[in-house]
């Protein structure tokens, strides 16, 4: 008798305290999914199918332009733009790879999109870019070419930087109001364009959100 109420009671402890685990993995998986600070990204069949032609030109990791420092969650994508007219976006990239030797300073971008829409990744979205201060650590940079001083992307220029933000936005479950100029960040005059006409910048994220409904309709 003793020994069938001892069962009965391990029993009853045994279930107490598989209950007590599935309650505490429920709460990690919830901080997980919402509240961590760990980089995460989401994929399925929408996201893939929004995704832009990339060509992947990764920088060498150095202390210069990929320190090879993993990022946070990313909560905003930053858009510059080069300051150096005429520029390609290879010849960009270039540059940034040319700092580990030159040494002048610490900059790079995780993307740069060039004179004919074209896409190069320099950083992936899970290290740290050299590019947005001290929003290198959760946050997404992409610098965009320009013809000359006025800093206006020419319509290649433009589409390509809609396209790269929308599906960045998908990717990261954001939307277009986390799209946010360098100027957002320091101050700096940084993307021209888009801090001399704030009515540009306001249609552009109109744009991007357009393409982010695309994406979500696409495979409706």
């Amino acid at each position: 008798m003793k020994k069938r109420k001892n069962r009965k009671k391990s029993r009853s402890n045994l279930k107490i305290g598989l209950a007590i685990l599935l309650f505490v993995l429920v709460v990690l998986l919830f901080y997980e999914l919402f509240f961590s600070d760990k980089y995460k990204e989401k994929k399925n069949a929408v996201i893939d199918a929004s995704k832009p032609d990339i060509e992947v030109a990764l920088l060498s990791v150095n202390p210069y332009s990929r320190p090879g420092l993993s990022t946070n969650k990313i909560r905003n994508i930053v858009v510059h733009y080069t300051a150096n007219p005429g520029s390609t976006a290879m010849g960009n990239r270039n540059y940034f790879e040319g700092l580990k030797d030159s040494k002048i300073t610490q900059a790079s971008s995780n993307f740069v999109v060039g004179l004919e829409g074209e896409i190069v990744q320099c950083v992936p979205t899970w290290e740290v870019a050299y590019a947005s201060n001290d929003r290198n650590l959760d946050s997404v940079s992409i610098e965009f070419c320009h013809l000359d001083e006025s800093g206006v992307p020419n319509e290649d220029t433009y589409n390509s930087l809609v396209h790269l933000c929308a599906w960045l936005c998908l990717k990261f479950e954001l939307n277009e109001e986390d799209i946010i100029r360098h100027f957002d960040v320091s101050g700096k005059n940084c993307p021209k364009y888009f801090v001399e006409d704030e009515a540009a910048f306001i249609a552009f994220k109109e744009d991007v959100k357009a393409a982010i409904d695309k994406g979500d309709q696409s495979l409706e």
